[in-house]
This record gives C-alpha cells, sequence and structure tokens, in this order.
C-alpha cells in the first residue's frame, strides 16, 4: 500500500511541476484560431456576415440537416426554436429538472408552463415512462436534453410525440457529434439547439445554433435573431438582436474541424478511467448500446449505502485537496431553484424522485482532451484511494 502512495505522489509532483492542478475544463483555443479572429478583424466586418453564413453552411452539413441558425447563445437557440413552434401562454412543455437552468427558462419565456418528467439513473436522462405520465391536454412540446453528450431515448420520445401530436425539441448544448444509432442528434426534432459556450466540446466563446430540417422553422428563427428584418429596414415581426458576430463564427469555423477529434480524445479518456476506477460505492458513467457519448462531463455517483467511504461533498473537497478539479452539474433539480419555488413548483407537484436524489450524489470528474495520461492516471489512483 505504500509502494502504491509513493507512486501516486510522484505522478502528483510531475503534474504540478508541469502545469498545475487539473482543471475541470479547458477549452482547446490554439494559434489557428488566434489567427482567424485576427483575420476578421482585419477584414473590418465584425459582425454577423459571410463567416458566420460559412459556419452555418459546415455545421449543417456535419450535423446533417437541411439548415441551421448561428445566434448569440445556446439559451437563445432554445427561444427562438420555442417561438417559431408557436408555443405560447397556457401551453405545456415537458422536460427534464436535471439540466441546465435555461432548458426550462425558456419555456417561461413564452408565458408557457415547464413540466418536469423524472429521469433514469443510468444516463441521467429525461425518462420515457414518466413522460407520458405527465402528458396532459395543454401539453404542446417536449424538450429533450441529451445530458454530458450521451443522447436520450430518442426513439421512445419520438413515439411519444406521434402518439399525442406533440412537437419535440433537442437541447443539444453538451452534445456536438453525439449520434444515437449511428446519425448525429440535433436533426431527430422539429428542431436542435447547440450551444458554443467555453466549456463545450467545440467553443465559440459564446453563441448558438438551431438546427431543423423544417424551412419555415428556420425562416422563422432568421428572422426572430435579427430584429424581424425580411430585408434592408423591412420589419415583418417583433425581433430581437440574437445574432452571431463574424469573430465568434471565425473561431467556430476552426472549432468544427477538430471537434471530431477532440470527442475522440474524450471518449479514450473516459474509457481509461472506466478501466482503471474501482472503488466501492462509486457509479462510473453509463452508456447505452445505441449511441455514441462525446462525455461533455464525466460524471460519477457515490453511494455511502454502497461501500463508499465519502458523501459527495467530502469526496469533492478530498478531489480538489488533492489538486483535482472537480464540479456538481447539478447541485439541485430545477424546480429546487428558488425562481421555480416562487412559481409555486413543489415535490409533491413535480414527482421527481431520481433527479432530486442524483442531483444529492453526481460529480463530475475532469474528462477534456487536455489531460495526459499522466493526469488521467492520478485521477484514476487518487479516486481509488478514497478513504486510505
Amino acid at each position: 500500500m505504500q509502494q502504491c502512495n509513493d507512486v501516486i505522489e510522484m505522478i502528483h509532483e510531475r503534474v504540478l511541476k508541469r502545469s498545475g492542478p487539473i482543471p475541470i475544463a479547458r477549452p482547446d483555443i490554439r494559434d489557428e484560431e488566434i489567427g482567424a479572429v485576427i483575420d476578421v478583424l482585419r477584414s473590418g466586418m465584425l459582425a454577423q456576415g459571410k463567416v458566420v453564413d460559412q459556419f452555418e453552411s459546415m455545421f449543417s452539413g456535419y450535423i446533417g440537416v437541411k439548415n441551421t441558425i448561428a445566434v448569440s447563445s445556446g439559451t437563445v437557440a432554445l427561444d427562438l426554436a420555442l417561438k417559431a413552434l408557436g408555443i405560447d401562454t397556457g401551453d405545456e412543455v415537458i422536460t427534464t429538472p436535471f439540466t441546465f437552468i435555461s432548458t426550462a427558462n425558456a419555456i417561461l419565456y413564452q408565458g408557457a408552463k415547464p413540466v418536469f418528467a423524472d429521469i433514469d439513473d443510468r444516463s441521467f436522462n429525461i425518462d420515457p415512462g414518466d413522460v407520458l405520465n405527465k402528458i396532459t391536454g395543454k401539453t404542446k412540446a417536449i424538450i429533450g436534453v441529451h445530458l454530458f453528450g450521451h443522447p436520450f431515448d430518442l426513439e421512445a420520445i419520438q413515439e411519444i410525440c406521434e402518439d399525442h401530436n406533440l412537437l419535440l425539441v433537442e437541447d443539444c448544448a453538451q452534445a456536438h457529434g453525439a449520434e444515437y444509432n449511428s446519425v448525429k442528434v440535433g436533426g431527430f426534432g422539429l428542431a436542435g439547439c447547440f450551444s458554443f459556450y467555453p466549456t463545450k466540446n467545440m467553443t465559440t466563446g459564446e453563441g448558438g445554433m438551431i438546427t431543423s430540417n423544417d424551412d419555415e422553422i428556420v425562416k422563422v428563427c432568421g428572422l426572430l435573431r435579427n430584429h424581424g428584418q425580411d430585408e434592408k429596414y423591412l420589419h415583418t415581426m417583433l425581433g430581437y438582436n440574437y445574432r452571431m458576430t463574424d469573430i465568434q463564427a471565425a473561431i467556430g469555423i476552426v472549432q468544427l474541424k477538430k471537434v471530431n477529434r477532440l470527442n475522440e480524445m474524450r471518449i479514450k479518456n473516459a474509457e481509461y478511467l472506466n478501466k482503471h476506477i474501482k472503488v466501492s460505492g462509486l457509479k462510473l458513467p453509463q452508456k447505452r448500446t445505441a449511441v455514441k457519448h462525446v462525455y461533455h462531463q464525466y460524471a460519477v455517483t457515490v453511494n455511502m449505502e454502497n461501500g463508499f467511504p465519502l458523501s459527495r461533498d467530502e469526496f469533492m473537497t478530498y478531489l480538489r485537496k488533492k489538486n483535482i478539479g472537480c464540479a456538481v452539474h447539478y447541485p439541485r433539480p430545477v424546480h429546487k431553484q428558488p425562481l421555480y419555488q416562487g412559481l409555486g413548483y413543489t415535490d409533491k407537484e413535480v414527482n421527481c424522485p431520481v433527479a432530486t436524489k442524483t442531483s444529492t450524489q453526481i460529480l463530475s470528474l475532469p474528462i477534456h482532451p487536455a489531460l495526459s495520461r499522466e493526469d488521467l492516471t492520478y485521477i484514476a489512483e487518487t479516486v481509488n484511494s478514497v478513504g486510505e
């Protein structure tokens, strides 16, 4: 045991000497992205222009959809998609409570009501069985989230939408390049909504993208992002300034060219941790056989009843003392946020016990492409030594 501890300390010293503590996330920004931005700056065209057009075209080809609309954030993508679908006051939209709050807030933006369906405890994605329990006469749509880069059960959710005449929106904010039955997510629903925030699998700094095979949805989203302007100074509807800049798009073009390689590095990192982390009471990420999981996060759950020696929060403190970055995604379900508590959401009404329990047990470990083999070895051995 002492020999094992000596090896861990030796690796730890090397890690700290080379790069300092291991971060939970690190954007892969290099000279090519910097050069692309400089080219845009020198061009004098900084706002939405030809570079955005090029990024949209490339992203359409990558996902395999007819059209894309680049916008200023993933939240904006969700907002405009729901507006284009006609979601309005009094409508209900079913989604997961175990997600970033923007998924549900986009429903509130329409004056509609978020209705929360529970998650399954393997993928942390929306549970089709509980979706069926939450459908009412007011239900108009479902927003499924491909959480942590793992596609939700698209076949089951699509079947529910067909049977109940519901609209499907994919929240793909964490799932660039993820696949369901060998098809990239983002084209299964009427709209797919991507985020390019710095911690995502690819980034534009800030930014988002709407993907769709429906020409009318794309047309409406295009109008809405640019003040409802059909042609210069001709405004046909109430719109917004939700545009992406050519500066952001230039970064996105470079990032898109390497996202597959970056995803493969994430997958290999996950495979290494799956193979080498062996400790009782710690459940590692699960993956359905029909999907390509791109590991935006490597989320584990701790269970002291099954033998894990620390609580989730104690485990987080332990890792940080060992200079391993970690984070909780998400510490409370959306319906337990003060905003939603103030809107009258209660545990009894929402009834999502799996999401509630998971929020107390989940913890994300580093998985990003910048991790070295020494980093991964140190992470695995440090986790395995917990409680010693």
